[in-house]
């Protein structure tokens, strides 16, 4: 594990199973320097250990900086069951995951990511308190992906500003890819503010329920990328700015709720600065979520969270503008600002 590529000084790895009930999964700790470590628990059908490991090294070190972007008392870990969640998930494997969960005795806080939901959140919270991110009775929070779409709608404002010259949005082409929870939502407040969408979803349910509530247009899952577009919005999962795809995107700004969207960062970042587009790093502009899960688990008012979340919008406009002044790529910009954060509060406990 300590030779692969995505590996990153990460704190621990724990890999977990449960001959009962078929639960196999682990927890990634990338670093708890700001707090304990903190991101979702992803089910999903991987192709075999080392595919589920390289995501869960990648998701990890990406909530580090997410939450460090966001100024939050949280550090970046993550968890994945190896599984499908159509038809592996039980309650019984719920709570095998949450006891998996407990034995990190709080060093981990999971909460929601592909293949999970509220009611799985409080399956596992009757193993474990090391759960946020879902209704519970008498605290703010709840399901995280509504504050997500609005820090990215806060974002995609930010990032025309800065690559398409306004704010306003009225009239504005946006092609989302993938518009399921947090893809539509962000989708609606789009079209609420007057942008024209086209969209796309391997879900037949969620592209029909997009095209007719919000007037959109639809694309092929394999095309949206190349569509005319002002501003592409990746809004499912990883690796999407890739090799084949970067030099078929027509649109200048590239802003979305998807994590890892740069397949290899070092090159695809550079690759999109050179074409011009501008690139609003996932891990800032997708930090609603998580905002909202951190002021559950500290119990901030809903007012204070949503004040954090429309923050996003800022900090991607120092990020875009520090990249124009430095002439570096946006994700290398936001990933010097979060190592950053991380030594400095790394040096103030050494002290």
């Amino acid at each position: 594990m300590f030779d692969m590529p995505d590996y990153d000084g990460h704190e621990a790895v724990h890999w977990f199973h449960d001959a009962a009930t078929g639960y196999r999964g682990l927890v990634a700790i990338h670093d708890t320097t700001l707090g304990p470590a903190c991101g979702g628990t992803r089910m999903w059908a991987y192709a075999g250990a080392d595919a589920a490991l390289t995501d869960a090294l990648r998701l990890s070190r990406g909530m580090s900086y997410k939450n460090a972007m966001a100024d939050l008392p949280l550090g970046g870990g993550k968890a994945v069951i190896l599984g499908d969640a159509r038809t592996q998930k039980s309650p019984a494997l719920m709570r095998a995951h949450g006891r998996a969960v407990e034995s990190l005795a709080g060093r981990y806080v999971t909460a929601m990511d592909v293949g999970m939901s509220e009611a799985d959140m409080e399956t596992i919270s009757a193993v474990t308190r090391h759960v946020a991110g879902f209704a519970q009775k008498g605290r703010t929070g709840g399901d995280p992906s509504p504050m997500t779409a609005w820090g990215v709608f806060c974002g995609i404002r930010a990032a025309a500003k800065a690559g398409l010259g306004t704010d306003d949005l009225k009239g504005v082409r946006v092609a989302v890819q993938g518009v399921g929870n947090v893809g539509f939502d962000t989708a609606r407040h789009l079209k609420a503010a007057g942008a024209i969408l086209t969209v796309a979803d391997v879900n037949e349910a969620n592209l029909r329920r997009a095209a007719e509530t919000l007037d959109a247009a639809v694309a092929a899952t394999d095309a949206i990328h190349a569509a005319e577009a002002d501003i592409f919005a990746p809004c499912a999962l990883g690796a999407i700015l890739n090799d084949a795809t970067i030099p078929q995107i027509r649109a200048r700004v590239v802003a979305g709720a998807a994590n890892n969207q740069l397949a290899v960062p070092a090159v695809h970042g550079a690759m999109l600065a050179g074409r011009g587009i501008l690139y609003a790093p996932d891990y800032v502009i997708n930090g609603g979520g998580i905002i909202r899960v951190c002021g559950q688990i500290y119990d901030w008012s809903d007012e204070a969270i949503r004040a954090r979340t429309e923050r996003i919008g800022a900090t991607l406009a120092e990020i875009f503008a520090a990249a124009k002044a430095e002439g570096r790529p946006t994700h290398e910009v936001a990933d010097a600002i979060a190592r950053g954060r991380i030594a400095a509060a790394r040096r103030q406990k050494a002290a």
